[in-house]
Order: structure tokens, then sequence, then C-alpha cells
């Protein structure tokens, strides 16, 4: 946004912190209601066959891919967060602060249960249960939503060109007037040595 100043460091990384964190938590809080409250394998119409709860636990990704190598997508969250948290001390952009938080958070609700539920540490089944079977056969929860939004929007901010400092891409781009300019100081520079 122009004429906004850059972020401090702390305040960037305290944006993303405390994001993440909501996120989490909230995550953990619908999961934690979903196993108390609804049965297994079983439809809940919220909105009839727009939004249903269907408690499911998925050992595998999305549409349930790679349900024997559950370690591997632990890895992977392992990885990524490690990546959001590495790419924070570059951030000065509110914009990739609020995505990086969200995405972070929404890696965090997934990574947690890969690792504390059951059937053991590391192959932790995700808890899911929001089902919208009119617009796609998966199985979700809060988590996957800021991953699959957050996922997005990284790729939206790369496409517009947003910096993680705050900047963007065509304040940094050379018209070709500066091109010109430095190829006649460069000239000149030779010339006069």
């Amino acid at each position: 946004m122009a004429g906004r100043r850059p972020l401090h460091r702390s305040a960037a990384g305290a944006t993303v912190a405390i994001l993440a964190a909501l996120v989490l938590a909230a995550d953990q809080y619908v999961k934690h209601l979903t196993i108390e409250n609804l049965p297994k394998h079983e439809a809940v119409p919220v909105l009839g066959e727009f939004l249903q709860l269907y408690y499911v636990r998925n050992s595998g990704a999305a549409f349930s891919i790679g349900s024997d190598m559950t370690w591997i997508f632990t890895i992977a969250m392992v990885v990524v967060a490690a990546v959001i948290v590495w790419k924070t001390v570059e951030v000065r952009s509110r914009l990739w602060a609020v995505v990086l938080g969200c995405l972070l958070g929404g890696v965090l609700g997934n990574l947690t249960d890969r690792l504390l539920r059951e059937p053991g540490f590391a192959v932790g089944h995700v808890v899911d249960m929001i089902s919208m079977p009119w617009m796609l056969p998966a199985i979700f929860n809060v988590a996957d939503i800021f991953i699959v939004s957050g996922m997005i929007s990284v790729a939206l901010l790369v496409v517009f060109g947003a910096r993680l400092d705050g900047t963007r891409e065509r304040d940094h781009a050379k018209s070709p007037e500066d091109d010109a300019a430095d190829g006649h100081e460069g000239v000149t520079a030779s010339a006069g040595a």
C-alpha cells in the first residue's frame, strides 16, 4: 500500500506468530468439538447438501492420497513450517505477514494431528469434518482452509509482484532509460580510466 511504512521486523514476526497461534487454536478447538460431539462416518446436514459435517480421520493428503505414507506428509509439513518461519525474518509487508501467519497456523494445525494423534507420533491421522459434496468429494478441516487460501494468496502476491519487504517488483525494475544511463556511465568511467 502506497504511503505506509514497512513493518519493523519484530512487528512482522509478532503478526505472523499471533495469527499462526489463533489459526492453530481455532483448528484444534473445532477438531476437539468434532471428536467429542460428532458420530464417525455419518453425515450431519448443516445446510442440506450444501454444507455437512462428516467426521473422518485421514491418514493421507487431500482425497486420502498417500495414506500408506503418513510420515512423508509429517516431514513435508515440518519443512514447510520451517521455511515460513525462516522467510518471516525478511517480512516487512503487512499483507505478507497476514498471509504467512495464516498459512503457518494451518500447517501447524495438521502437523499437530500428525504428531500427537493416533495411531502414533509422526503418523497420526488428521481429523477432518467439513463436507461440501456439491463442490468436491473431499472432506477437510479448518487448517486445510487456511492452507489452501494461504497458498492461493502467496501465488497472487508473487504474480502481482509484492515483495516480502513491502515493495513491489515494478519499484525495482529498470526502465530502458536506466539501462541506457548505466551503459553511458560505464563508457564514461572506462574513458576516464
